[in-house]
């Protein structure tokens, strides 16, 4: 293959004007571009597949523009992950299992994000070894996992199993100066729009890749753009856009974590200005990022159409984990069992699927292996997955399938050995704390959560591992924003049903995370 350092900025689209429109016109990506309808089968040959996965992007506070829902997209979810923080996530939507089960806590190495016990494992058992032993041509590019390329995590040679090209970030988001491991080898990058903006660099080199692809075998995509994760640097053309726009001031927004988990109780409230000056700052800054994902997505779609593979291609777009500005008062983070956090976007459009759809029956970020897998035609029963294929609710004529009434979600607090010096208040044992002492992680602050989401129940039961056991239960048809802990109100019976649920899920295997006989 070709050389592959191409200018990052090389494909740039003209600047836009601002507003909520322009914010998400992702608009372009998966609405009346990318309409197909029955299996689009010109040839014999199985369905190409692209995952696009950015970095922290929010359902629930205006992230995705929602206005707008029904026109950005043929078919939408509502979808959630298991665990919201980013290495964990991105973990299980490479295995298709809960973090029980890849045992990736958190993202440091010490919660085996990308560490030798995780290559040794799970990794080896991603989906894209099974779509490359089908001669899947496979690609990836941009944010991997947390802790890639570290010394400890085998530094910039280790490429993990099944990826014929590999263009992976070493460590965290970035947009410049950065270090990519290219096959293998060591590429770093410093602060030319032209040469180094990452999300541009992505979108060139997985443009390149499809244009040296071989056409008698399908491909697949994985573009991992930072966007829109800090440092929040938008490409220049966008810098000044969403002037006007700061974070929704409604739902949980600047409320008290009244009768929460302590992490939710600390805190102050109303939030001092400084605090929302700089979280509606953060707000406009994420928009602006985005916008160049939108440009990235716009432009693999009319390439897909100008090779004429587009009608043979899935495409999926999805996000890590949610996000939240202010809600409950806490300034800006994900890791929280709230709506906010857990809740992401997943659009898509390929074979099959009719236009604008929106599809209640929620979906996991496990379960996107197993579809991915179903669509390329790998036999599911031999797969070691938690998550199942929803190839069923995108194409019904393909596939039968069942809806999951309840899941799980979980995550592992990370807390440091010694108090923040922003916060000696609070002791050791906290993290991501700002100045005025809100810190938004901790040790304890690990939870385990049953999502009830059917026609009869739109409830969530969460137990805390921490010294006042503590149990956090909302009915979110009645108090959609989580307001209420209504533990003490709600019958006993039903407590008990959530508990034996909890249980059952926080030992699942395979198989048995998709048993939803028990009531």
């Amino acid at each position: 293959m070709a050389d592959l350092r191409i200018r990052a900025g090389a494909t740039r689209s003209p600047q836009r004007g601002g507003g909520h429109f322009a914010a998400l016109s992702l608009v372009t990506l998966l609405s009346a571009l990318l309409t197909c309808g029955v299996r689009c089968a010109e040839s014999d040959k199985p369905s190409n597949i692209i995952l696009v996965l950015v970095d922290d992007q929010d359902v629930q506070i205006g992230g995705m523009v929602s206005e707008f829902t029904l026109e950005i997209y043929s078919l939408s979810f509502v979808s959630f992950t298991v665990t919201p923080l980013c290495c964990p996530s991105r973990s299980s939507i490479l295995t298709g299992r809960y973090p029980h089960n890849h045992e990736v806590r958190n993202n440091s190495l010490n919660g085996n994000c990308s560490s030798l016990q995780w290559q040794k494992g799970p990794e080896a058992e991603a989906f894209p070894t099974y779509l490359n032993k089908l001669k899947y041509q496979t690609f990836f590019s941009g944010k991997y996992l947390n802790q890639y390329g570290s010394k400890a995590a085998g530094s910039v040679g280790h490429i993990p199993p099944g990826w014929d090209q590999w263009h992976a970030l070493v460590g965290n988001s970035q947009y410049y100066n950065y270090t990519l491991s290219v096959n293998g080898k060591e590429e770093k990058h410093g602060d030319s729009y032209e040469d180094d903006y990452l999300t541009d660099l992505i979108l060139n080199r997985s443009l390149h890749f499809l244009d040296d692809r071989s056409p008698q075998h399908p491909f697949f995509l994985m573009l991992s753009p930072p966007a829109c994760h800090s440092p929040w640097t938008a490409a220049p053309q966008y810098q000044k856009e969403f002037k006007d726009v700061q974070a929704p001031r409604d739902g949980s927004f600047n409320k008290p974590g009244k009768e929460k988990h302590w992490l939710l109780r600390q805190p102050p409230n109303p939030m001092p200005n400084s605090s929302i000056t700089f979280l509606d700052n953060a707000y406009r800054k994420r928009w602006q990022t985005l916008l160049s994902v939108d440009d990235m997505v716009e432009k693999l779609v009319k390439k897909l159409d100008s090779i004429k593979e587009l009608n043979n291609t899935y495409i999926f777009y999805t996000s890590d984990n949610g996000y939240h500005t202010g809600q409950f008062s806490l300034p800006i983070d994900k890791r929280q069992l709230y709506e906010f956090d857990i809740r992401i976007p997943l659009m898509v459009r390929g074979p099959g699927i009719k236009a604008k759809q929106v599809l209640q029956a929620p979906v996991l970020n496990i379960d996107l292996a197993p579809t991915i897998l179903d669509i390329a035609g790998v036999n599911l029963s031999s797969v070691n997955v938690d998550g199942q294929s929803f190839l069923a609710q995108m194409a019904p004529s393909l596939r039968n399938g069942t809806a999951r009434p309840y899941f799980l979600v979980e995550y592992t607090g990370e807390g440091q050995p010694t108090s923040d010096p922003t916060c000696p208040k609070l002791g050791p044992g906290v993290s991501q704390c700002f100045p005025d002492c809100v810190c938004e992680d901790a040790y304890n602050n690990t939870y385990a959560c049953v999502r009830t989401l059917d026609s009869k129940m739109n409830m969530q039961y969460c137990e805390f591992a921490d010294s006042e056991s503590y149990v956090e239960v909302y009915n979110l048809t009645s108090d959609p924003h989580q307001l209420e802990n209504i533990v003490k109100k709600v019958d006993p019976s039903i407590l008990q049903i959530m508990n034996q649920r909890l249980i059952k899920l926080q030992s699942c295997v395979s198989d048995s995370c998709r048993d939803y006989k028990q009531k």
